[in-house]
């Protein structure tokens, strides 16, 4: 059993992101084990059998299998940035489901049989209320980053990416500069660095 906590994490996976984005900010030591969506490791699927990243796996056998859980068990063990309080939980619900729901069904419009249009401009409708939130400051945490903008801009990034020409002629224009600062962060270039598939009897990868 290794003295690190595990984790089994996807590099474009958004959940994931924010998961390794939070174990950094915590400065966790953690092992990083790159799944292959396709090809997923046994000892994954016996921590977790529903089978979605990312998943912690502490050392003492304890298995944290949501996003959230991960970010609020690291920040909790460690917040040296104060990336913890006052987080914006309607924020990240609003978020997690109704901007979720309309982003997969924008960008991945063929595999659900939808109207991209329809929903691009329904997640839109949430962006503007981060438009909002960013009159009191440059980061939904306010003056710095916390765990707000950790646990959305990975998902407003996905947005942003799908027709870049059109997010950026958007009048979004505190959610535009957000986002850039965000993803100019050492911390998040750090949670984004490539890694080879796992595979078991590889040596240990520390993240970050």
């Amino acid at each position: 059993m290794t003295s690190w906590p595990v984790l089994y994490s996807f590099r474009r996976c958004p959940y994931a992101m924010r998961a390794r984005l939070a174990l950094l900010a915590s400065e966790t030591p953690c092992a990083l084990r790159e799944v292959k969506l396709a090809a997923k490791p046994a000892a994954m699927l016996r921590a977790s059998p529903k089978g979605t990243v990312p998943v912690l796996v502490l050392p003492e056998g304890r298995v944290l299998a949501e996003s959230l859980e991960i970010m609020d068990w690291a920040l909790a063990r460690h917040d040296p940035w104060h990336w913890w309080p006052g987080t914006r939980l309607d924020l990240i619900a609003r978020n997690d489901g109704p901007f979720k729901y309309h982003l997969d069904r924008y960008k991945y419009a063929t595999r659900h049989q939808s109207d991209a249009l329809r929903h691009r401009a329904q997640a839109l409708q949430v962006l503007h209320d981060l438009e909002a939130a960013l009159q009191a400051g440059p980061f939904l945490h306010g003056a710095q980053p916390g765990m707000t903008d950790a646990a959305i801009a990975p998902f407003v990034r996905q947005f942003a990416a799908t027709d870049p020409d059109w997010f950026g002629a958007c009048a979004l224009p505190r959610v535009q500069g957000w986002l850039e600062a965000f993803l100019a962060m050492k911390l998040f270039a750090r949670a984004m660095e490539r890694l080879a598939p796992w595979r078991e009897g590889d040596a240990p990868v520390l993240l970050g």
